[in-house]
């Protein structure tokens, strides 16, 4: 895990005017915020001396999938906002030398490769301490000194997404065309829009719509619409400046969600309903779900575990449909 340093250079591609922010040229992003703070209490006593990001699916951590994703996306720099007792998510970023030593004296090429894999060599990764748990936006603001004055990427691992490009990469195109912002949001039933943060806008097509407002968790009475925001964000990097004009909501927290409420009213924001599928593994049952899911696409043991859930449902009569 390499020290990095950051140029104090001037390198914005974005010209302020009267209208707001307009990107003159486009770059590549290349910086993701895992906000990994959270204390998980919902999956207590599992999470209670070990991060929720550390969680398997099968037989990878959360934590993983989401750094895979960023990866394959062309995102070089991971930028992780930790709390306590969140050691163990540097540690699986960071070279095991004995364990490394030991699969290559025993000749085990596949496990050493997989291994020394978790983190490319091209891949840096950099570590920030959210002394506080006050909030999503809060925790975004942490990265700011590193983010610095570029579009950048947040990705909540408690949202695994199996889309194929990535969904990140499918925001990315959409940034690229438009040079926006751009939320992940997912039809939702109205009776959980108090669990999300909802969007309302003009549909422009393709999954995409162009948001003139959002509000964080209203009640299904006062949801402007039906589509809610995942855990996948592409910022501009004058969210900045919003996050640290709110005044703290409910617990002292500052919400990202009304950061995007005050960006909307100086530049475009964009809504992606992304193609693929989204567990949600801050929840039980949605964990479950991806741990079934992922294992029937495990090359090592998919058709035993399918034969499995088949004999599974043929004893509790659920009937002979196949999985």
């Amino acid at each position: 895990m390499g020290l990095i340093f950051y140029s104090l250079l001037n390198n914005s591609n974005y010209l302020r005017g009267e209208e707001g922010v307009s990107i003159t040229k486009y770059q590549p992003i290349t910086k993701a915020v895992f906000p990994v703070a959270g204390l998980g209490t919902r999956f207590l006593p599992a999470t209670k001396a070990s991060p929720k990001e550390m969680l398997n699916v099968v037989d990878k951590p959360l934590i993983q999938y989401a750094v895979e994703e960023a990866i394959a996306s062309g995102i070089t720099e991971l930028i992780f906002v930790t709390g306590r007792n969140k050691r163990s998510i540097e540690d699986h970023f960071d070279k095991a030398y004995e364990l490394e030593a030991e699969l290559e004296a025993k000749n085990k090429t596949d496990l050493l490769v997989m291994v020394r894999n978790i983190k490319p060599s091209h891949i840096d990764c950099v570590y920030i301490r959210q002394s506080e748990a006050l909030g999503l936006g809060h925790a975004v603001l942490c990265a700011e000194k590193l983010v610095r004055d570029e579009a950048f990427a947040v990705i909540l691992a408690d949202d695994l997404l199996d889309g194929r490009p990535p969904v990140l990469c499918q925001m990315m195109q959409l940034h690229k065309k438009n040079q926006t912002s751009v939320l992940a949001v997912e039809k939702i039933r109205p009776e959980k829009s108090s669990s999300y943060g909802v969007i309302a806008g003009i549909d422009e097509g393709d999954g995409v719509y162009k948001i003139n407002r959002i509000i964080e968790k209203p009640q299904p009475k006062d949801a402007p619409s039906n589509l809610g925001v995942v855990g996948r964000y592409i910022l501009s990097p004058d969210i900045f400046k919003h996050i640290r004009q709110l005044k703290s909501g409910s617990g002292g927290e500052y919400q990202l969600t009304d950061a995007i409420e005050s960006l909307l009213q100086v530049e475009k924001v964009m809504a992606y309903e992304f193609k693929g599928i989204r567990y949600d593994c801050g929840d039980k049952l949605g964990y479950l779900k991806a741990t079934v899911e992922f294992a029937l696409k495990h090359p090592e043991f998919s058709m035993e575990f399918k034969s499995y859930l088949m004999g599974l449902a043929n004893k509790f009569g659920i009937g002979s449909r196949a999985v």
